[in-house]
């Protein structure tokens, strides 16, 4: 009798039959069943377009149709198709292995049925599943995805990175920085010192005085005082009083400017129109009172003078200005002064001597008297 085989090769045997050859009939039966099950088979389908034909080859383990992952490989030029046969339900682990950028298609060898096709890209794993319809049988794609899982697309690849970072702790409050090795886990200060905001030191703490200040209205002319335990906000006198600028309160400058900006040489004033001021001169506020003596002769030991300051001089006080500033002036010498009416002459702490111009108005008014009566006395004479 002659053998019958199933759709996948596998032989059926009836009683009397192959006698003496069961157990080697067994043996390839159970082989073929395990190739079915779990064989793998790398099938060429090199060449330009045209068809590979898979099949199954009856009690052999020659079919290539006959394993249950089949990977295609070779270069194809042109676009190729793979034909299944037709038939029993089965289904099938496929890869395209295969080089250039062609499509593969998969089929039924016969039959108008559903098919499934990799694109000229894709060169992954799909899933098949032959339906065994005894008519238009079809190829079905049970995973739509599966092919394209691409480690480092479509799974993340292994980084140790990622592993180390998978690996902290997962405490409240905790924050991933990296330490310039690896990635480590900080709490809130530590972190903060990180990302160079560290309370105290990068960023200002919180100060109840400082929410005072910013609590306080931004009014127009208005100053923060402090009145002895907070942060007030004054405006116009109340801000003059906190500052002793008010009546009644001393008030001391280095250098003073009066339409123009202070010069910064300590105890100068100037202004750029007239400075009206009165000298304290009530005969109740004096004593000893004597004319000066010999005014004429003093004035005439004293001489009014054209002179140049010197340069050093001029860049102490800022430099010539030809207001305030100029290198050609006129006065007296303070030394000469000094010597006939001391009182007219001050020394500064830096040595310099100064003169009080407004004093020699006294000896120039004894002198006239003096030059008048030495006028009056020789018209008398004449007379």
């Amino acid at each position: 009798m002659a053998s019958t085989f199933t759709d996948l090769g596998i032989e059926l045997m009836a009683t009397g039959e192959n006698a003496g050859t069961w157990g080697t009939k067994t043996n390839a039966n159970l082989n073929l069943v395990e190739q079915l099950t779990g064989g793998h088979l790398d099938v060429s389908i090199a060449g330009s377009a045209g068809t590979t034909t898979l099949d199954i080859d009856n009690g052999a383990l020659t079919g290539t149709a006959q394993q249950r992952v089949i990977e295609m490989t070779g270069t194809i030029s042109g676009n190729r198709i793979v034909t299944f046969p037709v038939l029993t339900e089965n289904f099938y682990f496929i890869k395209n292995g295969t080089t250039g950028g062609h499509t593969v298609q998969l089929k039924a060898a016969t039959g108008s049925g559903a098919t499934v096709t990799y694109s000229t890209t894709d060169k992954g794993w799909k899933i098949i599943y032959l339906d065994g319809v005894a008519t238009n049988t079809g190829l079905y794609q049970l995973n739509d995805n599966f092919s394209g899982l691409v480690v480092g697309t479509d799974v993340q690849a292994y980084d140790a990175d990622l592993t180390a970072i998978g690996g902290l702790a997962k405490t409240d409050s905790n924050i991933i920085v990296g330490n310039g090795s690896t990635w480590v886990a900080e709490n809130g200060a530590t972190a903060r010192t990180s990302l160079g905001v560290a309370i105290g030191s990068d960023v200002q703490a919180y100060d109840a005085q400082l929410a005072d200040v910013a609590g306080l209205a931004v009014t127009n002319g208005g100053f923060i005082v402090g009145d002895g335990s907070n942060f007030v906000l004054e405006t116009g006198a109340t801000a003059r009083a906190s500052l002793a600028l008010d009546t009644g309160n001393d008030v001391r400058f280095d250098s003073f400017g009066v339409g123009t900006d202070a010069s910064g040489t300590t105890g100068e004033i100037r202004a750029t129109n007239d400075v009206t001021a009165f000298y304290s001169s009530d005969v109740a506020l004096k004593e000893n009172i004597v004319n000066i003596p010999n005014a004429l002769d003093s004035v005439k030991k004293l001489n009014g003078v054209l002179f140049d300051w010197k340069k050093s001089y001029i860049d102490q006080r800022g430099g010539e200005d030809g207001y305030f500033v100029r290198k050609k002036d006129v006065g007296v010498i303070a030394q000469e002064v000094e010597k006939v009416l001391p009182e007219a002459v001050a020394q500064r702490a830096d040595g310099v001597k100064a003169v009080k111009y407004d004093r020699l108005t006294c000896l120039l008014i004894e002198a006239v008297k003096q030059l008048q009566d030495k006028v009056d006395s020789l018209s008398n004479k004449g007379n």
